[in-house]
């Protein structure tokens, strides 16, 4: 602790989002040292009163908690292989983007190295780092959390998920592959609708309304995926939606739009209804994306 009781911490990176943690940290009056690959990118912070350091195990060396937010996985590495002996005895926190097989490998890596290890998934764009709308995802070693909470605390919620560092990422992809077959869809219904002339904003009121219509699907396709069963009384059942589906990609077509975003999904459909699943529901083809 410092000597105003706040966790001093070291920060490795400074991009976008890494400038937006140190940041954070500063102005919740934790001590901050910093390095960034290119050290012009360190000045905004240094004038907020961040340290920074020359080298990175000049940054090791300066505080226990380290927090590495870099482009990918192999950056870390990259950046702390040469320097690995200097991780002895500290925390290292992992906030960067990766796969729950590079946090694992990298937890085991640390560990080899002589550190304790976090990974985290930051659920949130850098200007929402510090509000109440960001919220961080960690998993691996409850200690370091435990050390770091303050400091980690400035970022956003907390929401631990246990010791497995592969917890976190697996969750933050889960929920990007949320959002981003949310987007799949939105971006495809602009296109359509485009092709005739429709102005986007105009349509959007229309899209909103029926997604929230739709928005029931989360909780059911929840309970009936942990229930294993996707008998449904709902009309629409898979085997009627796989019949219609190909209207989609004939619409496009006419109009002059592609269907890519939308093929992916027909296959599965097919092979679910082949298989004499066609009177359950569409949740149904989770199965076939299970190995």
């Amino acid at each position: 602790m410092s000597e105003h009781g706040k966790t001093p911490v070291t920060v490795l990176g400074l991009g976008a989002m890494g400038t937006a943690l140190v940041e954070a940290l500063l102005a919740a009056g934790h001590p901050v040292t910093v390095w960034n690959r290119t050290a012009s990118r360190a000045e905004g912070v240094a004038a907020k009163g961040a340290t920074v350091a020359t080298t990175v195990s000049e940054a090791l060396a300066a505080n226990e908690i380290v927090i590495a937010c870099l482009l990918d996985y192999d950056s870390v590495h990259e950046v702390l292989d040469p320097v690995a002996a200097g991780l002895a005895g500290r925390q290292l926190i992992n906030l960067t983007n990766g796969t729950p097989g590079q946090a694992r490998e990298m937890g085991a890596w640390a560990e080899e190295s002589g550190a304790e290890y976090l990974d985290g998934g930051i659920m949130a764009v850098p200007p929402m780092i510090g509000t109440p709308a960001s919220f961080i995802f960690y998993s691996g070693s409850g200690t370091v959390l435990g050390r770091a909470r303050t400091a980690l605390d400035t970022f956003g919620g907390v929401n631990y998920l246990g010791a497995d560092p592969g917890l976190a990422p697996l969750h933050d992809l889960a929920l990007l592959s949320g959002m981003y077959g949310h987007f799949i869809g939105v971006i495809q219904a602009y296109a359509l609708v485009g092709s005739a002339g429709v102005k986007a904003r105009e349509f959007a009121p229309l899209l909103r309304g029926w997604m929230d219509a739709m928005s029931g699907f989360l909780e059911r396709a929840a309970e009936q995926i942990d229930d294993g069963d996707y008998v449904t009384d709902v009309v629409s059942n898979i085997g009627m939606q796989a019949a219609g589906y190909p209207n989609l990609a004939k619409a496009a077509a006419e109009q002059g739009v592609s269907a890519e975003l939308l093929a992916p999904l027909q296959p599965l459909m097919d092979k679910r209804v082949a298989a004499g699943y066609g009177a359950e529901d569409l949740i149904g083809v989770i199965e076939l994306l299970k190995k």
